[in-house]
């Protein structure tokens, strides 16, 4: 995947779609092909999860993935840190120095941005997973 939103939109997905499932658990092919990608890519973003302590995988004939805890208990901000500590919003790397907006502009973006940074994780932290699983059994009618 591209970037760390698309990467969290495809995390939110699997996790909804986890918890759509509860009772059993999901192969990676499964859960491929509800996102419509490979695999691969699958097990590579449950990887972060699991190691962040929102899945957990059997192997075996009724294995695959499944959620740790209840999908009411995981904020789509956890989700977001378990994919990134990155701000979603970044200083470029080399405005010119000498140039008066150039040489200033790193301390007032930065400030803006991490309140930027904060109104998201705020935000985020409102939902959960079972809140996103509700709203798409709404719209599924």
């Amino acid at each position: 995947m591209s970037s760390t939103n698309e990467t969290f939109a495809v995390s939110v997905h699997i996790l909804t779609l986890l918890a759509a499932y509860p009772e059993s658990p999901l192969t990676s092919d499964a859960i491929a092909t509800s996102v419509d990608t490979h695999p691969v890519v699958i097990r590579r973003t449950m990887s972060h999860l699991r190691q962040h302590g929102l899945v957990e995988s059997r192997p075996g004939t009724n294995g695959g993935w499944r959620l740790v805890k209840p999908a009411s208990d995981i904020s789509l901000c956890e989700v977001y840190h378990a994919l990134s500590h990155d701000s979603v919003l970044s200083m470029h790397s080399h405005p010119n120095p000498i140039c008066r907006v150039g040489g200033n502009i790193h301390e007032p973006l930065q400030k803006v941005f991490g309140r930027a940074q904060q109104a998201m994780e705020t935000e985020l932290e409102r939902f959960t997973i079972a809140d996103i699983l509700h709203d798409v059994i709404l719209q599924a009618g």
